[in-house]
Formats: C-alpha cells, structure tokens, sequence
C-alpha cells in the first residue's frame, strides 16, 4: 500500500543515514530506535516495522470517556499496542492480553509504570461495549486503576475495519461462526503486538504476538522503556 511504501522509504533513509554512528548515541539502534534491527526483516509486511514511525490514530477510550491518540505519549511513555475482540473463541486475543498485562504488572514493580502504556484496540465494537471491555480487564487482570491500559474502541465496525487496513495493514472482516453455538460471527485476524518508543517509532512488530514468549516481549519493552 501506499503508505507503507513511504513508510519503508523514509526508513530506509534513515538507517542509511545513521550507518556507521553507533556508538556515537549508546543504547540506539539506529539513532531512531534503542533495540537493534530484529532478526527476521519485517519491512516488506504490511503492518509497521522496526523504525517506522508509528500510524497518528485517535479512538475513543470507553472507560475513560474520552479520546486517546498514539501520538499523545510522546516524549513521555512507550507503550504496547494490540488488536483484538473479547469473544475470539480461540483464545488468541486473551493470550495477546496477556502479554500487555505482564508487561503493566512488571512496569509497576520495577518503578516505570508512569513512563509506559498500554493499548488494546477492539475491531468489534458492536459488542465490546464499556461494560463488556471492562469485564474482559477484570477477567483478565487488567489494572485499570495504574492509569496506563486503554481499551480503544473505533465508532463502528465499518471504521474500524478502514483504520486497520488503511493505518495498520491489518485486513479485518466479519466471517461466519458456524462451529461456534454461541457466536453469530468470529473474526479472522492478524495477531500483531506492536511496542512504540517514546519517540513514537515502532521499536518491535510481534506477527505472532499471541504465541511470542512472554518474557521477551517484558524484556524488551523494559529495554525501550527504561533506555
């Protein structure tokens, strides 16, 4: 997409331009990022990659009533970012939950829980409603009270699905649930967990961030957070 191709290009230009100046900026990868390129290359995925800066979205937080954007954290908190729905029957969204709320819980306990944040999107909203989401975080040990986990939730399905594709290259579409009794529709997804520095430049893109080890995911948010 036509984004993603600019994205790539001014990445590109990026590590070309700080090539050789590593060790004049400790901790920085590549004078944009604290972790160094990852080992497999992301960058032909249509989902942002290590170095790109991270897609300037605006939700709404249900909980907090008011909107949030990924842009509002600069120069303050790194934060986590996932995409999901609370009835995914095959507990892929749940184990994706739980990264972020490992991550949250060792961020209060190491002192950095106020320079990071937390940002699980729903692609459902017709029926994660507040009350449903709120559910979810209790059921999922979710501290809602640290004040870094947001639940974002686009205006309606059809917005939703234009913001994934357009911002995120996530391609998000209602499909039938037949072997479900309890499900009209389920969704098949992506599970992408993105970690954005502080800088707001995407440090780690996660394809299988429902599977991925949960330590490194904590490990290397700390590193970003606390570089």
């Amino acid at each position: 997409m036509d984004r993603r191709r600019y994205l790539q290009s001014i990445g590109t230009a990026g590590v070309a331009a700080t090539a050789g100046c590593l060790g004049v900026v400790p901790g920085l990868g590549t004078g944009r990022t604290v972790l160094d390129e990852p080992e497999i290359d992301l960058s032909a995925a249509s989902h942002p990659s290590h170095g790109d800066d991270v897609p300037d979205v605006t939700l709404p937080d249900p909980l907090l009533g008011e909107a949030v954007s990924t842009t509002e954290f600069a120069g303050e908190r790194a934060f986590l970012m996932t995409f999901i729905y609370t009835n995914c029957p095959d507990g892929m969204c749940p184990a994706l939950t739980l990264r972020l709320r490992r991550a949250q819980a060792v961020a209060a306990e190491a002192g950095y829980g106020d320079q990071s944040a937390f940002l699980a999107t729903t692609f459902d909203p017709e029926r994660d409603t507040a009350d449903v989401l709120e559910e979810f975080a209790v059921e999922q040990g979710v501290d809602l009270d640290a004040g870094n986990w947001h639940f974002l939730r686009p205006e309606s399905y059809e917005a939703g699905q234009e913001l994934m594709e357009e911002e995120f290259g996530l391609v998000i579409e209602k499909a039938a649930a037949d072997e479900y009794e309890s499900l009209e529709y389920a969704f098949p997804h992506y599970n992408l967990i993105l970690l954005v520095n502080k800088q707001g430049v995407v440090e780690r893109a996660y394809p299988n961030g429902a599977t991925v080890d949960v330590e490194r995911v904590v490990e290397d948010f700390e590193t970003v957070v606390t570089a």
